[in-house]
């Protein structure tokens, strides 16, 4: 898949889109670019790059989402990143939380667009793979259309020719992150039209979007749909997505279950802990008859120590049962 086929993603999410995350995402869309977790630059420089940078090779397309402002450590820290084996590096540009605020890098960097330009000139100049830029509308008292406009023409004179747009802006002041995520209101038309004054760029959605009809209708005005909450809380979704876009049979959601098995057999045979795994597949059934049930006992018993496979079959034994109760 080259980057122009991209047309759904999923969004990098802090603790929730790690490898584990990803393998089961993979599982759910064949043809979804997957994003990592934010990597700080230094955390990639000097910390631990296996934890951090792994991934299995299931998971292309794959991309790195760095945070820094720092143009030599994201340069550095993305030729690491292409050296891994990664198909695309991203700069956060969209973040609102206090920690990425203190560090001069996320949503606070809209208010420099000439530094970011500098940082993706010097990504791009060490790498050969994509660099993309992921950013809100805006921030705090900016006008989401001016200056959006303007951060964008600034960092496309560098050469950036992707633009992942969160369509809310971030208030740094006065809203926690969580806030951020749902009380700014979506202002969609403002990437539609964005898309129209830039025809030569890629613009991608994201924001809010969940529903198969939602991302079809996003895609007749702009070039791609990121998914966010709605991949993570209700993976299946996923599935339909793909259906609908690239005609791929729908998966049963008890053979994906089973498809998790040698990757979570791997993983404890290595030393991992089945929790790490199992957290992201508590919302495979949402919605349906037993899905309580089967959230309840993965809940209840994949923190222990010497839990196994044999966890998530119990968890699947008690979702039939609730689903034949519902029936009955």
């Amino acid at each position: 898949m080259t980057y122009n086929d991209k047309i759904l993603s999923v969004a990098p999410m802090m603790d929730w889109t790690d490898r584990h995350c990803r393998y089961f995402h993979r599982l759910l869309s064949p043809h979804a670019r997957l994003y990592t977790e934010m990597v700080t630059a230094p955390a990639v420089l000097h910390g631990d790059r296996a934890r951090l940078l792994g991934f299995d090779a299931s998971e292309h397309p794959v991309a790195l989402q760095l945070g820094g402002s720092v143009p030599a450590e994201l340069a550095e820290a993305a030729r690491i990143g292409e050296d891994c084996g990664y198909d695309e590096i991203n700069l956060n540009v969209g973040c609102p939380s206090d920690r990425v605020q203190s560090g001069r890098f996320g949503a606070c960097l809209m208010r420099e667009p000439a530094l970011v330009a500098e940082c993706y000139a010097a990504m791009q100049a060490a790498v050969r793979v994509p660099v993309t830029i992921k950013c809100r509308i805006g921030v705090d008292e900016q006008d989401a259309e001016e200056d959006l406009r303007r951060f964008v023409r600034i960092v496309q004179a560098a050469g950036c020719t992707v633009f992942i747009v969160h369509a809310r802006k971030a208030w740094l002041q006065g809203l926690s992150p969580k806030e951020n995520r749902d009380i700014p209101p979506l202002d969609y038309d403002r990437v539609y039209r964005l898309k129209r004054e830039c025809p030569q760029l890629q613009i991608h959605i994201n924001g809010g979007i969940s529903a198969v009809a939602d991302v079809t209708a996003h895609l007749a005005e702009v070039d791609g749909v990121m998914l966010g909450r709605t991949a993570y809380h209700e993976p299946y979704r996923l599935a339909e997505i793909e259906a609908a876009l690239w005609g791929t049979p729908l998966p049963e959601r008890d053979a994906v279950v089973a498809a998790m098995q040698p990757y979570v057999m791997r993983y404890l045979a290595a030393g991992g802990r089945l929790q790490h795994v199992s957290r992201h597949l508590l919302g495979l059934y949402q919605g349906l008859p037993g899905g309580r049930a089967w959230r309840r006992s993965l809940s209840e018993n994949a923190h222990r120590a010497d839990a196994g496979f044999e966890v998530i079959e119990a968890a699947l034994a008690a979702r039939r049962r609730g689903e034949l109760a519902h029936a009955a």
